[in-house]
């Protein structure tokens, strides 16, 4: 406990308190030997890095458990199916504090759940794995907009039946016409339909932009 209390720069009587708390796991014990290893001083400067951020001990506490919650075999890890990623999407691999930093104040034990929950997030060992960098630049840019990560959330459930209606719809019609489809031409071409119709509902829906005066 020394040796991982001065490799964290924090107190022995600290890391007693974290032990304490619940935000520390045990050590592996030999005899009357406790050894700390890279996982427990990961989370330790995970908790520096998060209370630096303004997060709280109890919000902290409850992150872990939601953390490890995930991780374990029947948790949201498992049932995520990530192992393939989608081709056209690029996973991110981030650390706690990292994702923290992308969603500064929002990152909750409820919105952490929710993201696993629907598949943004899955657990690989101490990180975090998002699943496009698209969908997580998306989310970070609507969250310093103004846009409350739970909504943003909510809202992603809502996009994720409508977009997979919106496959089911393609296949059907593809498959239905054309004896031998090609994914890769109804691939751009579903693409093509779904981004120039959403383009003209927007269009129907936003203000349109100020007008530069003469």
């Amino acid at each position: 406990m020394d040796d991982l209390a001065r490799e964290a720069g924090i107190t022995v009587r600290t890391v007693r308190f974290y032990r304490e708390r619940g935000l520390l796991g045990p050590p592996r014990r030999e005899g009357r030997i406790a050894w700390y290893d890279d996982r427990h001083l990961a989370r330790l400067r995970t908790i520096a890095a998060l209370l630096e951020r303004g997060h709280t001990l109890n919000g902290i506490a409850d992150l872990a458990a939601t953390f490890e919650a995930a991780q374990a075999p029947d948790g949201f890890a498992s049932a995520l199916g990530l192992t393939e990623p989608p081709t056209e999407e690029t996973p991110v691999r981030l650390s706690p504090e990292e994702l923290a930093d992308h969603f500064e104040g929002e990152v909750t034990p409820e919105n952490l759940a929710a993201a696993l929950d629907l598949g943004y997030l899955a657990v690989d060992g101490n990180d975090l794995v998002h699943i496009s960098r698209r969908l997580l630049d998306a989310s970070a840019a609507l969250v310093r907009e103004g846009v409350p990560l739970a909504a943003v959330l909510a809202a992603a459930a809502e996009v994720r039946a409508h977009a997979t209606a919106l496959a089911d719809l393609f296949t059907t019609t593809l498959q239905t016409h054309t004896p031998h489809p090609d994914p890769t031409t109804l691939r751009p071409l579903a693409q093509s339909v779904v981004a120039a119709e959403l383009s003209m509902a927007l269009d129907r829906r936003l203000p349109p932009p100020p007008q530069p005066h003469d």
